[in-house]
C-alpha cells in the first residue's frame, strides 16, 4: 500500500477530506519523529512500540574478500509488535 492509497482509505473510513487526512498523518509522523530524536519509546495501543536502540561497534567480514572491517556504533529504530498482531501475521492474517 502506498501513501496515496493509504490516505484515500483512511479518509473514507474517518469521513475527512484527503487533504485533512494527509495533514493529520503528517502531524502524527512529525510528532513520532521528534520523539525518536529524544530517544523516547513511541507506543501505539493494539499495534506495537517503536524504540531507538544503540547498536554496538562490531567486526564484520566481507565474504568476497575475507577482509575484516570495523562497523562503528549507531542508533537504529526498532519495532516490537504486540503479541496478537505478531501471531496474526505469522498465521497469514487468520486468527
Amino acid at each position: 500500500m502506498n501513501n496515496k492509497s493509504f490516505i484515500s482509505e483512511l479518509s473514507q473510513r474517518m469521513g475527512y477530506t484527503q487533504d485533512d487526512t494527509q495533514k493529520m498523518v503528517n502531524t502524527i509522523i512529525d510528532s513520532m519523529n521528534e520523539s525518536f530524536q529524544r530517544a523516547d519509546v513511541v507506543s501505539i495501543p493494539k499495534f506495537g512500540a517503536f524504540e531507538v536502540k544503540k547498536r554496538l561497534e562490531r567486526i564484520v567480514v566481507n565474504p568476497g574478500t575475507k577482509q575484516r572491517m570495523l562497523v562503528p556504533p549507531k542508533l537504529v529504530l526498532g519495532f516490537k509488535p504486540i503479541a496478537s498482531l505478531k501471531e496474526k501475521v505469522k498465521n497469514g492474517g487468520q486468527g
